[in-house]
């Protein structure tokens, strides 16, 4: 599904599901006063501001909201370079926005966070560069050469120099964790 024209139909609406779908940024909701619980999980949403400040507008009874799936919404599951920190500023910065929500994705609101969004959820915005190919030209066109850990000789990819090494270390098995629970009469 990519429209949601027809919505505008059911002003009464109190839940609405809208999981694995290939709704955008573009996402337009009519304005559903009495719409409670959305869930857009598995979405192809990746402007979180954009998002919430329609949302704000369109639904201002959301008590329950899940972005999961979405690039919007950093966590594992989407990113790898993301982590637990990344996830709850995001919380934070959500909650700031819709201050009226009692359950984010798979987490109940709690008291402690709601505090926290108050006092810093507006600087909790994740701020990307505008065009990721200007600064990558810049770059390049740069004269000083990016850090690398490799020693002067070997940065030159037609000068190629092996090193083969030998170790002397021998494993005898002694700190081996299936050792620990082998007993002398069961060898």
């Amino acid at each position: 599904m990519r429209s949601l024209e027809g919505l505008k139909t059911f002003s009464y609406l109190e839940e609405l599901i809208l999981d694995n779908n290939l709704l955008g940024n573009d996402l337009r909701l009519p304005r559903l006063p009495h719409l409670h619980t959305l869930t857009l999980n598995k979405n192809q949403i990746t402007e979180l501001e954009s998002l919430l400040d329609h949302l704000a507008e369109v639904v201002p009874s959301l008590q329950y909201l899940s972005l999961l799936g979405n690039m919007a919404c950093p966590n594992e599951l989407v990113c790898k370079e993301k982590d637990e920190d990344d996830y709850q500023r995001y919380r934070y910065f959500v909650l700031h926005k819709l201050t009226n929500l009692k359950f984010l994705d798979t987490r109940k609101v709690t008291r402690r966070e709601r505090e926290e969004a108050l006092v810093r959820g507006a600087f909790m915005k994740v701020v990307k560069p505008k065009d990721a190919k200007a600064s990558s030209d810049s770059a390049s066109t740069s004269p000083e050469m990016h850090y690398t850990p490799l020693p002067s000789g070997s940065r030159d990819l037609t000068n190629h120099r092996g090193i083969l090494g030998k170790c002397r270390y021998i494993y005898y098995g002694k700190h081996s964790e299936g050792n620990r629970f082998i007993r002398d009469d069961q060898l």
